[in-house]
C-alpha cells in the first residue's frame, strides 16, 4: 500500500489541529510519547491499527532528517 502524501494532516477540523497520520485520526505525538516511554514501535502498531508500520516509519525518518538539517544549520 502507497504511503500517503503528505504523511502528516493538520485541520482544524480533526483534533483541533493536532498533526495526525493522514488518513488518521491518530496524532503523531503518541507516537514520540510511546516510543520516549521506552514502548516499542510494535506496541505503537497494535494499539492504532490505522497506522501501518511503514507510515510511522517514514515519520521517524522524516523527522530524522528534519533533525539532522536543523542541527547541521545551527553548526553554520
Amino acid at each position: 500500500m502507497p504511503l500517503p502524501e503528505p504523511l502528516i494532516a493538520v485541520s482544524a477540523d480533526t483534533l483541533s489541529g493536532a498533526p495526525v497520520f493522514n488518513g488518521t485520526r491518530v496524532p503523531v505525538q503518541t507516537l514520540f510519547d510511546y516510543l520516549e516511554a521506552g514502548d516499542p514501535l510494535t506496541e505503537f502498531l497494535a494499539d492504532f491499527p490505522n497506522v501501518t508500520r511503514e507510515h510511522a516509519v517514514a515519520v521517524l525518518e522524516m523527522a530524522r532528517r528534519r533533525a539532522v538539517e536543523a542541527a547541521s544549520q545551527a553548526a553554520e
